[in-house]
């Protein structure tokens, strides 16, 4: 084949291509390669290379998997390949070498993809663009000016520039839905507990967070939690199992579904551009049949605000000190970024009744979450409340952190509801700004409802298809 053709093929695509003998799985990979080299110095995504383990990965035999033979990146957070570093974004880990690997990674390599290097990330995934002191900042292939987004902003700006047609990413508060709506992709958030945390973890911020893809097609999205979602041994809790697979679910007719438009309200100003958007498909989901009607969900959002902020200062405030623990040293503010000592210094001085309420408000906005649900199948609504911002708008190095939290709420005030109640929530590339930006519209659906979401979102993608517009910084 020819590897213009690359760009034509998902990673569904490319696996077939492998299955076929069209093209081998080194050849792939050196085309991956060879892409990154081309446009990484200018977007900054892939932060850690593994080329030489990924070549000795196909040498040594792929299993056969959905996708064999596909290139793949992980993100540097979290996720642990044996014998590579993940920095988690911050100097402070710079020199973690992990000594095992983790289930998601087993799963991953078990589906025959080829690990090649590590995205970028902010320090311990905290903010919605990425801007790590360790790495300096992922740019955004559609204006280098611009975020990627965060905290799976290396992730998406790989993809979109070109370089592989998927890449692992992960959620804690928006941070695969954000990536994805910044750089025009598809982004889709597990239901709590869908994929493996293990072995090292059970859940990550209080079940906040998760790890799935961004990605090209919504099939790919949907192969790929098939390949990775299910319990592992030891686990401590699990969602209800699919019906059947995801892959067939992202060719099943979803219905014709009740849809709540949640707008914003008076105490959240939305960009025009973001606003149109949001209404244009709203009139999509209407021409395919659907009901859809402004109607939004109560759930106490200053209280959701302080318990996101709880918990999530709270797991900083553990992973540090583990991490100076391990080293025998202490945690000082020149070690890690400013906002991370913060909520790091925040994390020490919130005490047991406070994080067992955070949890409690959690559980409780779930609770009015479920029985909004209980009278619409999707809710649909915005992403972010404008384009993605320009780098160092969000910083997490400023010492000023009343502007820091200002910008962040302002910017990102739509996707941290569903991490709370752990529904699954994607984000689909379906509008650009008058400057050509990417802006993504966010459907959830009821917890455990992944099928829904994968139906509706493919018959979305059939009638708006949008890989055919390219970013102005593209390797083909």
């Amino acid at each position: 084949m020819s590897f213009k053709e690359y760009d034509n093929y998902d990673a569904l695509g490319l696996a077939e291509l492998v299955k076929n003998k069209e093209v081998s799985a080194e050849e792939l990979l050196e085309e991956a390669i060879q892409r990154t080299e081309r446009v990484d110095d200018q977007i900054n995504a892939v932060v850690l290379k593994h080329y030489d383990e990924a070549k000795a990965m196909i040498k040594d035999g792929l299993p056969d998997g959905p996708f064999t033979g596909v290139p793949y990146l992980l993100k540097d957070l979290h996720v642990l390949l044996t014998g590579t570093k993940t920095t988690y974004g911050s100097k402070f880990f710079k020199d973690y070498v992990a000594d095992h690997n983790s289930t998601l990674v087993d799963r991953y390599l078990e589906a025959g993809l080829v690990i090649f290097g590590k995205t970028n990330s902010p320090e311990f995934g905290l903010t919605v663009t990425t801007e790590p002191e360790l790495y300096g900042p992922t740019r955004n292939p559609w204006n280098l000016d611009h975020s990627a987004g965060g905290s799976s902003g290396g992730a998406a700006s790989a993809v979109a520039s070109g370089i592989l047609p998927m890449a692992n990413a992960s959620d804690g508060g928006g941070s695969i839905r954000i990536p994805a709506s910044c750089c025009g992709l598809v982004g889709l958030k597990p239901t709590r507990a869908r994929t493996p945390m293990g072995p090292d973890r059970g859940e990550g911020w209080a079940g906040q967070s998760i790890s799935h893809c961004v990605s090209k097609s919504v099939r790919d999205t949907a192969a790929l939690l098939d390949a990775t979602s299910g319990f592992s041994p030891g686990d401590p809790y699990a969602p209800t199992e699919p019906s059947g697979t995801f892959l067939s679910a992202s060719g099943k007719d979803p219905g014709k579904l009740k849809i709540a438009l949640h707008l914003p309200t008076d105490t959240v100003k939305i960009d025009e551009d973001v606003l149109s958007s949001i209404k244009k498909t709203a009139e999509l989901c209407e021409s395919l049949g659907h009901h859809v009607e402004e109607a939004s969900p109560k759930p106490d959002i200053e209280a959701l605000s302080e318990a996101i902020g709880i918990i999530i200062s709270a797991n900083v405030s553990l992973a540090l000190q583990q991490r100076a623990d391990a080293l025998g040293t202490e945690v000082t503010p020149d070690v890690v970024e400013n906002i991370t000592y913060r909520m790091f210094e925040n994390g020490k001085a919130f005490t047991a009744d406070q994080y067992a309420k955070a949890t409690l408000i959690n559980h409780q906005a779930g609770r009015v979450l479920g029985n909004f649900m209980e009278d619409y199948d999707l809710i649909l609504s915005p992403v972010l409340a404008k384009p993605p911002v320009k780098i160092g708008e969000i910083d997490m190095s400023s010492k000023d952190v009343a502007t820091y939290i200002e910008r962040l709420s302002s910017y990102s005030s739509f996707t941290g509801v569903y991490n709370q109640t752990g529904q699954p929530s994607i984000s689909l590339p379906l509008g650009f700004s008058k400057n050509d930006l990417p802006i993504g519209s966010m459907l959830t659906a009821k917890f455990g409802d992944d099928e829904l979401l994968v139906s509706i979102s493919s018959q979305i993608e059939e009638a708006a298809p949008w890989t055919d517009k390219k970013p102005p910084v593209y390797s083909s």
